[in-house]
């Protein structure tokens, strides 16, 4: 996955529109219009955020008749998911790290309290 993509992606779930459009559409498929009922903003301005999520291949767009349709995109959200899970994997390993660490510090602070009590 190249990082533009990945960039590209967190750009368009950056925006707090863009999240409740992505929390409408895991639900089903919709209209524009009816994504745009919640919001107190112009359809241009939901088209704008419509072609950036399908810009991000987070959605997709279609048309049947009259009615165009918006659909979310599972396989946008893998690329995301798979991206953020090579970073999960690393800071476990750092947690790891640093659990074997402290538990040596309380080791080493619990063997001297125990030496000092036995003098």
């Amino acid at each position: 996955m190249r990082m533009q993509e990945v960039s590209e992606k967190f750009a368009a779930l950056g925006d707090p529109t863009r999240l409740a459009i992505l929390s409408r559409l895991s639900k089903g498929e919709a209209s524009v219009s009816e994504l745009a009922a919640p919001f107190s903003m112009s359809m241009p301005a939901i088209t704008k955020h419509l072609k950036v999520l399908e810009s991000a291949g987070l959605i997709s767009r279609s048309r049947e008749a009259q009615w165009r349709p918006c659909k979310i995109e599972p396989e946008g959200f893998k690329e995301v998911s798979d991206w953020i899970e090579e970073y999960r994997e690393i800071w476990e390993e750092s947690f790891d790290r640093l659990d074997m660490y402290l538990k040596t510090i309380q080791s080493k602070k619990g063997k001297k309290y125990a030496n000092k009590k036995t003098k």
